[in-house]
């Protein structure tokens, strides 16, 4: 009981976020069964959608302990605790205590991000002024000094071309280009070398690699006698968008 008021009441400046802490949980442990499918939908119970969840009274906003969500997943049976056991999901002790806090802040709910207009934040301010290149450095190095720590060393360049071609091309660069990257004089060697890279071939594999992976792309039909099928011109069609750098739209 001490941890679950301690989680409740301490932490105040930080407030539960739905689509970060709530909708997760939700997500991967009820929406299943009572979630926006009709077909799998348990009990006629809407955990996605507020005005459900209010209406059967599963969540009582500020009252944690009034919430039918709460007393299922704290529910002494093993039969009658939610999830059910058969789903192998249980919720941890944390991942309780996570929902009675949302749901002793009010219980509120919010879109999901994707439709979330996008707003530009206000740059943190940083101790170490001499560090951030860029406004993004300002958001990781508040986040190290808030923790009371440095940023970790500059990398070598023979550090610097290994990364950025392995996390644009997926290849590692030749001996000769890892010397050239090296005694290069400009002051534009960084931005020469991802010019570069994001112009190379490779990088248009790299790219399709994951987009073919999800559309379950394959050269052959993977089984009997393992034979052809003409859909190399959907995979090179994707390679080449990418290289273009084709919008979604």
């Amino acid at each position: 009981m001490a941890f679950i008021c301690f989680t409740l009441v301490c932490e105040a400046d930080k407030r539960v976020d739905f689509n970060q802490d709530i909708r997760p949980i939700l997500s991967n442990h009820c929406f299943a069964c009572h979630g926006p499918d009709v077909n799998a939908r348990k009990a006629t119970l809407r955990l996605d959608v507020r005005e459900s969840a209010l209406e059967k009274r599963a969540i009582v906003p500020a009252e944690p302990f009034a919430s039918g969500i709460v007393n299922r997943i704290d529910h002494v049976d093993p039969e009658e605790r939610m999830p059910p056991m058969e789903t192998k999901k249980p919720l941890t002790p944390e991942q309780k205590a996570m929902l009675k806090r949302w749901i002793m802040e009010g219980a509120n709910y919010s879109k999901h991000w994707a439709w979330i207009p996008p707003h530009r934040p206000v740059v943190p301010p940083v101790k170490n002024m001499a560090w951030p290149q860029n406004k993004i450095d300002h958001f990781i190095l508040a986040k190290l000094e808030g923790e009371g720590l440095r940023p970790s060393p500059e990398a070598s360049r023979r550090t610097l071309i290994r990364r950025l071609s392995l996390d644009l091309t997926g290849l590692p660069p030749t001996p000769q280009e890892v010397e050239d990257f090296v005694v290069d004089p400009s002051d534009d060697f960084y931005d020469t070398l991802v010019g570069r890279l994001l112009t190379s071939p490779r990088f248009g594999e790299r790219m399709a690699q994951h987009w073919l992976d999800l559309a379950r792309y394959a050269d052959s039909d993977g089984y009997h006698d393992d034979t052809d099928r003409a859909m190399w011109p959907y995979r090179d069609y994707v390679i080449q968008s990418f290289q273009d750098n084709k919008p979604f739209d």
